[in-house]
């Protein structure tokens, strides 16, 4: 009987120690790996140096393009039994390609995040507005649920986002499935070794410079939290990790007020396990905010707003504070730096929202009872979800012949630059 083939078609090269996303590919990687596929991983993307050696894993790399037809060769050639698509982006882009050549394959897409659900946020924080469902009625909220449907199982990283789908979307869950980021236990031996509370100093703020909301995050930092921090605990420094620092990051770097930009972190848990808290007052997003699961790794209490710890604690209390003024958050975080019975309970807290909430046995057994599922009576599915057909049927149209079209007009484009 031959092996079950995963290829994973990428928006990026996944970098773990750049982004939680990166971090997110690896965990669903291993998954399948364990459950010995074999996995192509392609993408459109240009090779980045600090992305994982996947070939080191047994994973072989496939650079493609877009609305280029030698796509559907390779995609026939390949034959997958399952094509997992990084983000709708590239279920657009590629989706229908997979399905007029490789019917028969399950089509699996992984969110990230609720696109739609991150910018609509933003709009209404750009616009100094309350956030409100009118928000959410974009193209890109069009495109993103179209993509859903389309799918034959889509992972969703937060229940905040799935109940938001079924909710207001009306997305049977029947194509949705909760899967969140796979974790560890933290076991008594980690908790022992790491640093206590004495033992550490400073704040720390963390988090992809790429990603608007970190830098929307870190601007909030200097400008209106952290002069307040400053004059309680005028010792305290800030230091500012992010993967891509930009000029205009680099241009906050100020000794003198402590706030200092590190640049990119090697490991993120080894940087934020020395700090005694970690800042991350994010304005807007969706997911699941990976700073904050590596803070609770390093056993580092966090302060947050209520959109940077949607989906993360459920009902347990949070691994710290959470506040959405500025006064507020500097109060709860100047609290949690000084007040060693508060910071312990915190810590806590954080070590119990891992092993409650993020177990990688029981989401990868949902998951794979889930696949073994759509295995057996996929034709059946498919035919349940008769919108998702109709859906599919008017994309291979319509995104065909304009890749098509695209396609045709770069080679005419290249042929007259010679």
């Amino acid at each position: 009987m031959s092996r079950s083939k995963l290829l994973i078609i990428g928006f990026v090269w996944p970098e773990p120690n750049s982004s939680a996303a990166g971090g997110r590919m690896m965990q669903l990687i291993e998954l399948f790996l364990k459950r010995k596929f074999d996995i192509v991983y392609a993408s459109p993307a240009k090779f980045s140096e600090h992305a994982e050696d996947l070939e080191a894993l047994g994973i072989r790399q496939q650079q493609i393009e877009v609305n280029a037809s030698v796509f559907d060769e390779f995609v026939k050639e390949e034959q997958p039994t399952h094509v997992l698509f990084d983000r709708f982006m590239m279920e657009e882009q590629f989706g229908w390609r997979v399905a007029e050549h490789c019917p028969e394959a399950v089509r699996i897409l992984d969110t990230e995040d609720l696109h739609f659900l991150r910018k609509g946020r933003q709009q209404a924080y750009k616009e100094k507005k309350a956030f409100k469902k009118e928000f959410l009625y974009s193209d890109t909220a069009k495109r993103e649920i179209a993509s859903i449907l389309r799918s034959d199982m889509s992972l969703i990283i937060s229940k905040a986002e799935i109940e938001l789908l079924v909710n207001e979307f009306k997305v049977s869950r029947r194509l949705l499935l909760y899967m969140p980021f796979l974790l560890k236990p933290i076991k008594d031996e980690h908790i022992r070794e790491l640093p206590n509370f004495e033992d550490r100093q400073n704040f720390i703020s963390i988090g992809n410079f790429l990603h608007a909301p970190n830098w929307d995050k870190t601007l909030f930092l200097k400008e209106e939290i952290w002069p307040l921090i400053k004059a309680t605990i005028p010792e305290a420094e800030l230091h500012v990790y992010g993967a891509y620092t930009s000029q205009k990051v680099e241009q906050l770097h100020n000794p003198k007020q402590g706030f200092l930009i590190k640049g990119r972190a090697p490991n993120a848990i080894e940087r934020i396990k020395n700090a005694r808290v970690l800042l991350g007052p994010v304005r807007f997003g969706a997911g699941l905010k990976g700073k904050f699961i590596d803070s609770m790794k390093a056993g580092t209490p966090s302060i947050t707003t209520t959109v940077g710890a949607e989906g993360l604690c459920g009902d347990l209390p949070w691994c710290g504070e959470i506040a959405n003024s500025a006064e507020e958050i500097a109060r709860q975080a100047i609290n949690l730096y000084t007040m060693p019975k508060r910071w312990k309970m915190a810590q806590r807290n954080g070590f119990q929202i891992i092993n409650k909430r993020f177990q990688y046995k029981v989401h990868s057994a949902n998951f794979f009872k889930r696949l073994t599922k759509l295995n057996s009576n996929l034709e059946g599915h498919r035919q349940q979800n008769f919108v998702g057909q109709i859906l599919m049927h008017h994309t291979t149209q319509s995104t065909k012949y304009m890749s098509l079209w695209i396609e045709s007009k770069n080679k005419t484009s290249s042929k007259e630059s010679i």
